[in-house]
Formats: structure tokens, sequence, C-alpha cells
């Protein structure tokens, strides 16, 4: 599967996510859809960070479209989703996962020897780096950005465990399963958070027929595909 037949899936389930929304009120089989789109897309930007040649670009092109999305994302909560405790679109939570990405590889990468010291085991620098990681993602939930910290942790996962499929699909899991266990133990058990556990979870299927192959680019349409559906579906339903 390349790059190019992801994103499409991803582009898709988004469509069906807020289309649900917009048409047939919160929760619907169109939601269930819906969550195999963040998966994806937090997959996508590991990989993005991790190939691309203009880190400085790739970031500046996230924040713009973050600021761009931001009015057509409100117009759609206030229309469809006035409850929502979401605050900022998603390109704010890749932009945080990016940060946290770059952030965490500063500290691996560092030549300083003090922290090259260990603590039960661990390098100084490594614990350094997974601080600040938890950190951005804190910043992430107060901002109240799209699925917050939870989001910020998961693309930090997949760049983590780039290397190692079977601990990306068991980080994964886990991290699905304590996310919808949280609302379970907050809310109260609701067979609804079982059938988005599973959906959530099954694009990490997707995810490992990955083989690294781009195929075709769709850069530009990925990015501009966001505010424009939702401004789309805020003006015609």
């Amino acid at each position: 599967m390349t790059s190019f037949t992801l994103k499409i899936i991803a582009l898709i389930a988004m469509f069906c996510d807020h289309f649900g929304d917009a048409f047939v009120g919160h929760f619907s089989f169109w939601n269930l859809i819906g969550r195999i789109a963040f998966p994806i897309f937090a997959f996508q930007l590991s990989e993005g960070f991790i190939h691309t040649k203009n880190l400085k670009r790739y970031f500046m092109r996230l924040f713009t479209f973050a600021v761009i999305s931001q009015l057509p994302f409100q117009l759609f909560l206030q229309k469809f989703l006035p409850t929502s405790s979401s605050s900022l679109n998603i390109f704010f939570t890749l932009l945080l996962g990016l940060f946290a990405m770059i952030v965490y590889r500063y500290f691996i990468n560092t030549q300083n020897k003090e922290l090259e010291i260990c603590l039960f085991g661990v390098p100084l620098k490594k614990i350094m780096g997974m601080f600040c990681v938890l950190l951005i993602a804190y910043i992430a939930s107060l901002l109240r950005t799209d699925y917050g910290f939870w989001g910020v942790i998961v693309i930090f996962a997949f760049y983590l465990f780039k290397e190692n499929p079977l601990a990306m699909i068991i980080s994964y899991v886990c991290l699905c399963t304590m996310r919808y266990g949280i609302l379970i133990l907050k809310y109260g058990f609701y067979i609804e958070y079982i059938y988005l556990a599973i959906s959530t979870i099954l694009p990490i299927v997707l995810i490992q027929l990955y083989k690294g192959q781009q195929g075709y680019k769709i850069k530009y349409l990925l990015y501009l595909f966001y505010p424009i559906h939702l401004l789309l579906l805020y003006w015609f339903m």
C-alpha cells in the first residue's frame, strides 16, 4: 500500500466523519468510519518528518494551514457540534506532534556529555526528550486541540517505533484502549465506546500494509481538502 492510497482512505474517512456530524448527528456509522482518518494522518506525519528535505518549510506549511482552517473549523463546530470540547483544529495537533518529534530528536542527537549520564539504565537525554514530549502533549490538551494529548502521543509513538512494527502495533492498541477506557471510567460504560475503540484500532492494519512507497503526490490536496470540505458542509447542510 502506498502513501497516496493511505491518504485517500484517510480523506474519505474524514469526510464521512464530518458528513455524519452534519447530516445524522453526533455518533453514527459515519463517525465509526471517521475514526480511521486521524491514525493514518498521524502515521503519515511521522513519515513526513523522517523523510522531509526541508523541516522548516514542513513546519511552516502545517502552521499556515492550521491558521487557515481555524475559521472553517469553528463555523462547523458551532453549527453541528456546539458541545464539542475541541477549540483548535486538527492541524494544530499535527503541528504540536511535529514539534514533539523535533524536540525529542534534538535531545537524542545532542552531543552534550552531561546528558549522557544514565538514570536507572536510561540515558538522561532520552528522559529529557520524553519529558518534553509529554509536556507538549499536555499543552495540546490545555489548548484543546482536536484529539489533544492523545493525538500528540499517537504521532510520537508512530515515530518512536518506526523500526519495530510489533512495538508500534502494541503501543497503538494500548493507547486506544487507554483512551476509551478513561472515557468509560469517566462517563460510564456505553457500547458506543467499544465500537469507537474497535474502529480507531482498525487503521493499524492499513498502516502495516504500507510499504514505504509514495505513489501519486497529493500534498496540497491533503491540506486544502480539510478547510474546504468543512466550509462546504457548513454552507450546504
